[in-house]
């Protein structure tokens, strides 16, 4: 909080000195200044200029127990730990973390990876706020903190205060599992929970800022009464950059440039080049953040929906928490999310279904049956499958969750294209259960959006997947198809930096003649050095499939070399499989070539994931 001229007695002069000076002084010496200025009103004006001038310790102040407040009751520090794959867990600990400090507590905030574990006893109030990545796990850099709090090395924190925020997708069967695991486990070491823990869907904005307005209430009494909070807004304030004013919540409609496809004539595959246009938004990007992307469901769908139901596609439904309506076939077109079925959406349609055998199917005993019936099906199916029904179109609010944002890599640098911004979108089709199926916003990009077109947008900055500060250190990185977008945006950003660090690319697709995305861009960056080294798998040119993990074992020897010369790894794509096979051929190739055992191998690996310089940006 700064303190301005016009609603003070103090002159524009006066103003200045006061705030550039609160923004620096600590606790102690906020008190020392409060009791100092009670001192001065007591009349000893010209005592107390002559003990500030010298430095002396003023006994009147010290020994006046009004002028100082009370100390406070509770722990004055407070440990923020996340846990995040994307940054939405790092960005609402930055947040929370803001609030405490604001209510005058020493704050940490820290990712889990880098925390001090001995010094967890002394966290005070602990908070966690962690995502669940893939299927249950912990994110990349909250493993070893997982691992450490549920081993016998965990001390006991009777005394500790603490409190979760979890993160997740309820269309995952371990919905918001690690957030969970966390807080029974802090519990059974003796930790006390002072706010419950909250489970947050793909929609996590108002959950969270409730969880964080009930932190904030809960330990408000445990707050120093002093004028720490204003400094500390004011600190904050003058360090905070500007930032755009689009977000999640609000974002940017950005103009469509190009539209292109990267695939061959003759491929099974489309995959398209976005370029979209950032002027006059204010956003910026840093290469390894991500753009998120509110997509629109395809319209023959929804008219599916709209005709089996009966339902009026012009019937004014709710869209939003502050009142906002839109006409029913908008509503299903741009606002809810249609196309997966979680069991929080089945509990809910239950209510709705006068079919006895949807109720059968949410039964406990019915788990796996539940999990093969969501698998691959849609609102379409369920309300086809399980008819008759009391639902009405302006039931749909209540049923539906809102459409969530997809999350692409950037592949571009903002140096390199100002005010754009790249992404690589591979086009999903497919058959399940007798229809033929549609990625949402893929098939959106690809067969809807034109030039001139306006999609709503907001960036995803990711901490968690940077390149190395130091321009000279090399990099090396795995990105088969659309995973490689990413690397291109950390190539064109070393170009135009001049770093001279080597660099080495693993990519891998089914075709060369087809499938070789970014093939002129990789070419000219070899021809100009910025791309030092480059090897490709095509998996469908040989009788034997070859993938990019077994070009890193075919140079296991000079991959190892670079690792030892302080080279960071990258690995960018699909989680399930070539993320662990690439993760196997990384352990095989340290424990090889650094003469470790399969032990050593792991501990060696999961260093580098400490050190940061061993990042993935898996899905």
């Amino acid at each position: 909080m700064q303190l301005h001229v016009t609603n003070s007695p103090f002159t524009s002069e006066q103003a200045e000195l006061i705030n550039k000076l609160l923004p620096t002084l600590t606790e102690a010496q906020l008190q020392w200044l409060s009791g100092y200025l009670a001192f001065y009103r007591a009349g000893n004006t010209s005592a107390a200029a002559s003990e500030l001038a010298t430095g002396a310790v003023l006994e009147a102040p010290v020994s006046a127990p009004a002028a100082v407040p009370a100390a406070p009751q509770g722990p004055r520090e407070a440990t923020v730990l996340f846990g995040s794959q994307t940054g939405n867990a790092q960005r609402l600990a930055g947040r929370l973390a803001d609030k405490l400090k604001g209510q005058g507590f020493d704050v940490t905030l820290s990712a889990m990876s880098q925390y001090k574990t001995n010094n967890l006893k002394k966290a005070g109030y602990l908070f966690i706020v962690v995502s669940t990545h893939g299927e249950g796990d912990p994110p990349d850099n909250a493993l070893t903190f997982h691992e450490f709090l549920h081993s016998k090395r965990a001390p006991k924190l009777d005394g500790t205060k603490f409190a979760v925020l979890a993160l997740g997708d309820t269309s995952y069967e371990f919905f918001c599992k690690t957030g969970q695991d966390f807080d029974a486990r802090l519990a059974e070491l003796g930790a006390e929970r002072i706010v419950d823990r909250v489970d947050c869907d793909v929609d996590f904005e108002d959950a969270a800022a409730g969880w964080i307005a009930a932190v904030e209430k809960a330990v408000g009494q445990a707050a120093a009464p002093s004028a720490a909070p204003a400094a500390a807004a004011a600190a904050s304030a003058a360090s905070a950059p500007a930032e755009s004013e689009y977000s999640r919540s609000n974002p940017f409609m950005a103009e469509v440039l190009e539209n292109i496809n990267l695939n061959g004539r003759g491929s099974d595959r489309e995959t398209r080049h976005l370029e979209l246009s950032l002027e006059g938004s204010g956003l910026t990007y840093a290469p390894g953040d991500a753009l998120g992307v509110y997509p629109q469901n395809d319209p023959a769908l929804v008219d599916e929906i709209i005709a089996f139901m009966g339902w009026n596609p012009d019937e004014p439904v709710a869209t939003g928490k502050d009142g906002e309506k839109s006409p029913l076939r908008e509503a299903l077109l741009r606002h809810y999310e249609i196309t997966v079925l979680t069991k929080p959406l089945l509990e809910k349609a239950a209510a709705f279904s006068r079919n006895g055998k949807l109720a059968e199917l949410l039964k406990p005993e019915n788990k796996d049956e539940l999990k093969a019936y969501a698998n691959g099906r849609d609102l379409l199916d369920l309300l086809r499958d399980y008819e008759p029904w009391n639902l009405a179109a302006g039931d749909v609010p209540a049923l539906l969750r809102k459409m969530p944002p997809r999350l692409y890599s950037i592949a571009s640098s903002l140096n390199a294209h100002p005010d754009e911004v790249h992404l690589t979108i591979r086009k999903v089709e497919y058959e399940a259960h007798g229809r033929e199926r549609k990625g949402v916003c893929s098939v959106y990009a690809s067969e809807r959006l034109e030039p001139g077109d306006k999609v709503p947008v907001f960036i995803q900055h990711n901490s968690n997947f940077k390149l190395p500060a130091d321009p000279e250190t090399p990099v090396i990185m795995v990105g088969p198809g659309t995973g490689v977008a990413p690397f291109r945006a950390f190539l064109e950003e070393r170009e135009e930096l001049g770093a001279a660090g080597k660099t080495w690319l693993f990519y891998g697709d089914r075709h060369f003649v087809t499938d070789f995305l970014y093939q002129t861009d990789w070419q000219r960056m070899l021809k100009d050095g910025v791309l030092t080294k480059l090897d490709v798998a095509f998996s469908r040119d040989t009788e034997e499939k070859v993938y990019v993990q077994h070009r890193m074992l075919e140079n296991g020897e000079e991959l190892y070399k670079w690792l030892q010369e302080g080279a960071h790894v990258y690995v960018c794509g699909d989680e399930k499989h070539m993320a662990h096979d690439v993760h196997a051929a990384l352990l095989d190739i340290v424990g090889r070539y650094g003469g470790l055992s399969p032990e050593e191998a792991a501990a060696y690996v999961a260093r580098l994931q400490e050190q940061g310089r061993y990042q993935r940006d898996v899905y």
